[in-house]
This record gives structure tokens, C-alpha cells and sequence, in this order.
């Protein structure tokens, strides 16, 4: 199994936008690759969401079309994918070793496209009406929303800054937090004070989100006295965090406070000859956009590791 017929140039664990994009972008440069994905479909976070309008060249796609058209392209130019678990890794030496449920695979790079998860409230409505009503990213679906009234949860710079950039669109932006006072830096408190169409509501929780084809309303109930009361919303943006899906490579890799790998734009990680695309790298803007560069840069980065390092 050590002759070089059977050592991929790249493995790619992840086949969401990033990952999808380093399998284009790997066909073209002549590398041998393997996708390896663990869910059935391609397209990660984004074929859950009813309507991308943001991604230029193709407005108004829903996410799982997108997602196709991502995987279709790849395969077009003749990228192999694998439904497989990856379970650990080796990747200390030049030849790295990826372990699966089914197979074992060895390599000159890896590229990490685990992508993340957003943290969810875990209430009655919620998966229900997640594209719907129910979003984790105002600045992909703030545009659905003109004139109409909605709400924001959670308390930090994300949520305040959800917000904000809301109150811009939208008629009426509720913004609830579970404590009595927020965790987020104290410019974006000033401004969320400032702004007359967000209305602050402290010590309180949401309940239940309710409906029939869409989002309708939401059910809270304060923290501290227990009051408990119906807010009238079309949509509900849930900002109370993000967990990326680094946990299997925490003994090998630089991560930081929030468990993302640490790397720049040329995605290179702590360890040579391993690199990471898309939103479970530190970044400071997680969308579809950002993870399909992660994806070029990636390549890019290898293209050049390989030339000097084989």
C-alpha cells in the first residue's frame, strides 16, 4: 500500500462549498483526489436553506440546487467522492494516513472542509421552520424580511451586530438575551441603544416557535419573575453561537478559544502539508462565498507545498 499508485495528493474531508470547490479546483490542477463525505448529500450547511440570494450568478437559488450544481461541476472534471466517516488521522509524516469507518487512506495533504454547526435553541418550531422563518444568518436572508418585523437571539457581537444590520431592513427588530446585560463589545451596545426600531428584551427566553407555513410567533418567558408572553414575528434569527466540527482534530491542530483551526487566507494549519477550508477555520466571515475561496486558496497553497516538498 506504499507505492505511489495508491498516495492521493489531496484528500478532501468535507464536501460542503469549501470542499466542493478544492475538488474543482484540484481536478484542474491534475492533482489525484478523493472527497471524502460523511453526509449522503453534497453541499453541508447550505442545502438547508430555502433561498440563497447572495452568491453572484445566481440569484434566487435554493440551497439544495445549489449544492447540486456545486457537486455536478466537480464531477464534470472528474472528482471522486466517498461516503465515509473519518475517524482519526495521522499527520506527522510526509505521508499522511486518514482513517475511516470503511477505508484507510494515505496522502501528501489533507484538507480539512468539516465545516460547523449553528447552536441551537433546541425548542418546539425551531427544525420545523428552520428556512421558514427561522434563520442563523441575517446577513444571508435580512433581504427576505423588508418592512417586516422579526427577532434576534442571543447576546454577543453576532447577535448585536444581526441586529443592527436588521434594523436597516426590517420595520420592528426584537432583540432578546437571555441575561440583563449583553456579552458583546460596548460600541455595538451603544449603537443597538441608539437605533428606535430594536426593542431590547432582557432576562428572557424563547419558548416555542409557532406557525402554520411559516413563522407567525414566538412564545417567551422571562427568566426571573416567570411572565410569559406571545410576540408577533415573521422571523427569528438565532445568533447564540456556532460549534465548529473540529472535534477529531483537536490533538493535532492549533485551535483557538472557540475550537475553530487556526490559519489565514492561504489555509495552511499548524501542521505542514495539512490545510482547512471554510467555516471551521478562523475567519471573520462565514458564507457560501468565502468557504468556495477557502476551497481555491487551499489548492493553491498545496500546489506550491507539493512543489517543493516532493
Amino acid at each position: 500500500m506504499n507505492n505511489n499508485e495508491n498516495i492521493y495528493d489531496v484528500v478532501i474531508i468535507g464536501s460542503g462549498p469549501s470542499g466542493l470547490a478544492a475538488a474543482i479546483y484540484a481536478e484542474r490542477a491534475k492533482l489525484k483526489t478523493i472527497t471524502i463525505e460523511k453526509q449522503y448529500m453534497s453541499g453541508g450547511q447550505v442545502l438547508n436553506t430555502y433561498e440563497v440570494d447572495n452568491y453572484p450568478g445566481l440569484p434566487e437559488i435554493n440551497g439544495f440546487d445549489m449544492g447540486q450544481k456545486f457537486r455536478q461541476h466537480a464531477e464534470k472534471l472528474g472528482s471522486q467522492f466517498i461516503k465515509d466517516e473519518v475517524l482519526e488521522l495521522e499527520i506527522m509524516d510526509d505521508i499522511k494516513k486518514v482513517h475511516c469507518k470503511k477505508n484507510e487512506f494515505l496522502t501528501k495533504t489533507v484538507i480539512i472542509a468539516t465545516g460547523a454547526q449553528h447552536r441551537l435553541l433546541e425548542v418546539k418550531g425551531e427544525k420545523e421552520f428552520y428556512g421558514k422563518g427561522v434563520s442563523y444568518c441575517a446577513t444571508c436572508d435580512g433581504a427576505f424580511y423588508k418592512e417586516k418585523t422579526v427577532a434576534v437571539v442571543g447576546g454577543g457581537d453576532v447577535a448585536l451586530e444581526d441586529a443592527i444590520f436588521l434594523s436597516r431592513i426590517c420595520k420592528k427588530v426584537y432583540l432578546i438575551h437571555r441575561r440583563d446585560e449583553f456579552r458583546g463589545v460596548k460600541i455595538l451596545q451603544e449603537k443597538v441603544f441608539s437605533i428606535s426600531n430594536i426593542e431590547v428584551i432582557w432576562d428572557t427566553v424563547v419558548d416555542e416557535i409557532y406557525g402554520e407555513n411559516e413563522v407567525q410567533g414566538i412564545n417567551v418567558s422571562n427568566v426571573k419573575n416567570n411572565e410569559k408572553k406571545e410576540i408577533e414575528v415573521d422571523g427569528i434569527f438565532v445568533a447564540i453561537g456556532i460549534v465548529p466540527n473540529s472535534h477529531i482534530f483537536e490533538k493535532h491542530l492549533q485551535l483557538d478559544d472557540g475550537n475553530y483551526i487556526v490559519a489565514t487566507e492561504d489555509c495552511k494549519t499548524s501542521v505542514e502539508g495539512v490545510f482547512v477550508a471554510g467555516d471551521v477555520r478562523t475567519k471573520a466571515l462565514r458564507q457560501i462565498v468565502t468557504a468556495v475561496s477557502d476551497g481555491a486558496n487551499a489548492i493553491t497553497s498545496i500546489e506550491k507545498y507539493l512543489a517543493t516538498k516532493f
